[in-house]
């Protein structure tokens, strides 16, 4: 009899530890946050099937047994209790990108991120996280800013968007930060740090690749502005001078070949002082000073020829200072006639060289 009531208490006391078992596992599952509806990030858990997970709860429940299996956080008392092992954003399918990318789901790089910069830019720098999914969202959380050594973060927006390649839904989260360029020299845009919460307490820590930037110093067009219009005027300048001395190069030449005319012409009639005829010589040099008086006023008193040329108007409007007796001469010729001494026929030719500028020895 004592027997039976020593095995009868056997037999509760191994029905309460086994009963004591179960709640205490139960309890560690309610504690460690393992649910069978919804253990997620905060989305369906069909979302975070993933390789070497299983979706939904058994994916998690298998993770939080594996991390509980090996040491005293699964203890059958429930003194103590282990933390459930996260997934890691790869087994999650979940992607971070630095700079500019393509189309949602792009593993992507930075290569396509503005490389280099002037300083006082504002440069738009997006960051994007992307995960497959099945109608569902995640939670990001941006945990650092952009600030760096030269580098100043004015602003950051966010912006979400879908799409469907190779059949399964991309989502992706891109936040766009408003970064403006203080310093110069090869700058690094800092890796950004986001985490997204989980229902188990924890956050699962997401960080992107730092990015190279050279910043240079802003172009200062004012000295080489400056130069070129020196360089321009100095041109000008150089071209005037040219163009002046050219012309007077050719007043001089066309002067000289004229003066050279008149020089032969009155050469010839000096040879002639002693044999020519006084009247048609000294017509002949008042032709000859005609040309010079046409060549000299021609233009500016829109006298069309030579012949034309009235040498007493312009004695008259004191044209031709000094040429009054060399004229009186002309007319004894025209009007008095008569023969005249060869030397005063010379000296009539003198004063007409001297009255010309026409020198004799050249």
């Amino acid at each position: 009899m004592k027997e039976k009531n020593v095995n009868s208490k056997t037999a509760k006391v191994k029905s309460k530890k086994s009963k004591t078992k179960a709640e205490s596992a139960e309890t560690a599952a309610v504690k460690n946050g393992v649910q069978t509806e919804d253990t997620t990030l905060v989305v369906p858990a069909d979302s975070l099937s993933a390789p070497g997970l299983d979706a939904g709860s058994d994916g998690l429940e298998s993770a939080a047994d594996g991390s509980n299996a090996g040491g005293d956080a699964s203890s059958v008392d429930g003194d103590s209790e282990g933390m459930p092992v996260l997934p890691t954003a790869e087994q999650l399918g979940i992607t971070i990108t630095a700079g500019n990318v393509g189309s949602a789901g792009d593993a992507g790089n930075a290569a396509n991120a503005p490389l280099s910069a002037t300083v006082g830019d504002t440069i738009n720098f997006p960051v994007t996280v992307s995960w497959s999914v099945n109608g569902s969202a995640i939670l990001v959380v941006p945990t650092s800013s952009a600030n760096a050594k030269g580098i100043l973060q004015l602003g950051v927006s966010q912006e979400s968007s879908r799409s469907v390649k190779d059949g399964k839904e991309m989502a992706q989260i891109t936040f766009n930060y408003k970064l403006v360029m203080q310093d110069t020299g090869n700058l690094n845009i800092p890796a950004m740090r986001f985490e997204i919460p989980t229902p188990m307490g924890q956050s699962l820590d997401l960080r992107s690749d730092s990015v190279p930037i050279r910043v240079d110093a802003p172009f200062n067009a004012t000295p080489f502005i400056a130069g070129g219009a020196v360089g321009v005027c100095v041109l000008l300048a150089a071209l005037w001078r040219m163009r002046k001395r050219a012309n007077a190069r050719a007043v001089a030449a066309a002067k000289d070949a004229f003066e050279n005319a008149l020089r032969e012409k009155m050469m010839v009639l000096k040879q002639r002082v002693m044999v020519a005829d006084s009247r048609e010589w000294l017509l002949e040099i008042e032709g000859i000073c005609k040309e010079y008086a046409f060549k000299k006023f021609g233009a500016a008193e829109g006298i069309a020829a030579a012949s034309a040329v009235n040498l007493d108007a312009l004695v008259a409007d004191g044209k031709l200072d000094g040429w009054k007796p060399l004229l009186e001469e002309f007319a004894h010729a025209r009007y008095g006639g008569g023969k005249r001494d060869s030397f005063e026929n010379k000296e009539t030719w003198k004063l007409a060289m001297s009255l010309m500028g026409v020198k004799e020895d050249e």
